[in-house]
């Protein structure tokens, strides 16, 4: 049986990365970190089950710099690597590491599809000793010589069932057979479908298994309304929703919906922005520090965005277009009570769509509050705090627009690099190809 510690203070964290979460207003573990901490700081190979937003970061975070702590990486061989699936995802972990790091004078880079190859190079030359990456673009810096994984020690597998689902498993298992044959690893994942399994397997060594929020539960301080419109109501109610008070995610299926949405949007008066995987990773950047600073206030976004995305005050996610499976409602949804915070996830549904959300729920194990809603009845209001918008179209400043930087940046087609529109439409010239990250 392991042990469960009640704060911090007792898990035998560096003195410097305790008085790092002091600092950062952390004082007591959430579930998942108090589970899992004992067995992680204790080098032991640790498979962790959870929702999204439940502090996984963290979880492994924490126990990766503190067991780190003190050494230095030679050029080019960090000691420590955290894999996972996406830009933004990277980039939050990254950003979510970056003050416990320092408070033990570790340096840690991101490596991801999208952005300069040779800065990157550069970083890892200068000796990063965490590593923070996408699975393609680290294959390209060790093809190419800036990198070597043979002194990774740590070795961290975040959302990896949207790595399985997205085609990287086998760039992962090459990058798993290159680590320090007996080093730690931790593999945190929401399900064991998609050939996730098979990676535990084959590469974690009697691994304790913690699930924090077990199967699909989610969060008591989220809500799920599941609203049922007709076709010619709908693009009115969604306009109204769009323009609620604070900030809001609507999920469309295809980018090409999501542009046109934000278009729309922007021309009743809603200061939106699409995002997805048609841009390059600067304009993803620029629109998500719009969004978290308030300059654009509706996100119009693909399943890009439904990981890897956290979002202070978030309070409502909505799928315009309804998700096709239920872990893919889980991941839109876990964008909005995050970390305790509250938060709705809400559905609209057209008639024709009915039986198919009906299971999707059920699958989920979600028991949302129905209601039919029509214009001026009162019920799209009180779920959602829909209002008229102004309908003086807005004008949100475009990020710039990408200078060829598919050949700029050196990346491979698996990882942002090459032909990033084409790859991020889903248009595939073969199955289980990895997406644009």
């Amino acid at each position: 049986m392991t042990t469960v510690i009640p704060s911090f203070a007792h898990t035998g964290l560096a003195p410097a990365l305790l008085t790092a979460l002091t600092a950062q207003g952390i004082t007591e573990p959430f579930p998942i970190q108090t589970a899992t901490l004992p067995d992680s700081l204790a080098g032991r190979d640790v498979l962790g089950r959870g929702r999204t937003g439940s502090g996984k970061t963290l979880a492994f975070g924490l126990p990766l710099l503190s067991r780190t702590a003190g050494r230095k990486a030679r050029p080019g061989r960090p000691l420590a690597l955290v894999l996972v699936p996406t830009r933004e995802l990277a980039q939050q972990v990254t950003t979510a590491l970056a003050p416990y790091a320092r408070a033990v004078g570790l340096r840690c880079t991101t490596v991801v599809g999208g952005l300069s190859l040779q800065r990157q190079a550069d970083a890892l030359r200068a000796g990063a000793e965490v590593v923070v990456a996408t699975p393609g673009r680290l294959h390209d810096l060790i093809n190419r010589g800036d990198a070597r994984l043979d002194q990774v020690e740590i070795t961290v597998l975040d959302e990896a069932d949207q790595m399985a689902d997205m085609g990287f498993l086998p760039q992962v298992t090459k990058l798993l057979e290159q680590v320090a044959p007996q080093g730690q690893r931790m593999l945190f994942s929401a399900t064991l479908d998609g050939g996730v399994d098979r990676l535990v397997r084959r590469f974690l060594s009697n691994p304790v298994t913690h699930s924090v929020d077990p199967g699909t539960a989610t969060v008591t301080a989220m809500t799920h309304h599941v609203l049922h419109v007709d076709a010619l109501d709908k693009p009115d109610a969604l306009t109204r929703i769009a323009a609620r008070e604070g900030r809001t995610i609507l999920f469309m299926g295809t980018k090409h919906r999501a542009d046109r949405l934000a278009r729309q949007l922007l021309s009743k008066g809603v200061r939106a922005a699409a995002l997805h995987g048609g841009k390059s990773q600067p304009q993803r950047t620029r629109i998500l520090e719009q969004f978290r600073n308030g300059q654009v206030t509706a996100l119009v976004a693909t399943d890009v965005a439904a990981r890897g995305i956290h979002v202070d005050g978030l309070d409502m996610v909505v799928n315009v277009d309804p998700p096709t499976e239920a872990k893919d409602y889980l991941h839109r949804g876990g964008r909005t009570a995050r970390a305790g915070e509250s938060g709705s996830v809400v559905t609209l549904v057209l008639p024709e769509q009915r039986r198919d959300v009906s299971r999707l729920m059920a699958t989920a194990g979600i028991r949302p509050e129905s209601v039919q809603v029509r214009l001026g009845d009162g019920a799209l209001a009180r779920v959602t705090g829909a209002r008229e918008p102004s309908g003086v179209p807005v004008t949100i400043v475009a990020p710039p627009a990408p200078a060829s930087r598919a050949r700029t940046s050196g990346g491979s087609a698996a990882d942002g690099g090459a032909r990033p529109a084409h790859r991020a439409s889903g248009r595939s010239r073969r199955p289980r190809r990895p997406r644009t990250v």
